[in-house]
């Protein structure tokens, strides 16, 4: 009896280091995706010539909401895939010095050009977007995903990709806005 006790007392020991030491796939959950069509923004320049934006144009902004248990998180990847007039767009952003929260925040942008070339210049909707499904990576692995409309895990896998059409927040003219909101963008080519 007392060999069991200590078997069993030495077996949850070890699991609760073992559980401390590395994140879980429970540790990070995406919890949202809230995909808008939305204006580019204006800004006021003096100094030079102004130039205004078609008013009609819309921007696809999908963003996504999560949670993160660890107390910090050197960085993690969020990798987007959108199915819309048939056609598979894929992107990713890698974000930085994640502190744990409940309602974090990811955002990836589709810009007009390029939703006027994929739906062959039919018109747009937010309704036009089949599917996105979004994939939450820690150290290369996979700790959650989540697509907008209900689908087997990976649905996109099986798709020709389109990449260069999907890009982040500090790639478009919304880089200034709401940095508290968003987590921080790992800069390109930074290791």
């Amino acid at each position: 009896m007392k060999g069991r006790r200590l078997f069993a007392a030495v077996f949850f020991a070890a699991s609760a280091l073992v559980s401390a030491q590395a994140p879980h796939a429970s540790d990070f959950q995406i919890t949202r995706i809230i995909r808008n069509l939305i204006a580019t923004p204006e800004f006021n320049y003096s100094g030079g010539e102004t130039f205004r934006t078609n008013e009609r144009d819309r921007w696809l902004s999908l963003e996504v909401e999560f949670t993160a248990q660890p107390e910090f998180t050197d960085e993690a990847t969020f990798k987007y895939y959108i199915l819309l007039g048939g056609k598979l767009l894929t992107g990713e952003v890698t974000h930085v010095n994640i502190l744990a929260g409940k309602e974090l925040h990811s955002a990836m942008y589709v810009p007009p050009r390029a939703l006027a070339h994929i739906m062959g210049n039919r018109a747009f909707t937010a309704n036009s977007v089949q599917n996105v499904a979004v994939q939450l990576l820690v150290k290369g692995e996979v700790k959650d995903e989540l697509s907008l409309v209900r689908a087997r895990p990976q649905w996109f896998s099986a798709l020709p990709a389109m990449s260069g059409f999907v890009l982040n927040k500090n790639e478009t003219p919304f880089a200034p806005l709401y940095w508290d909101h968003y987590e921080q963008i790992k800069p390109a080519g930074a290791r």
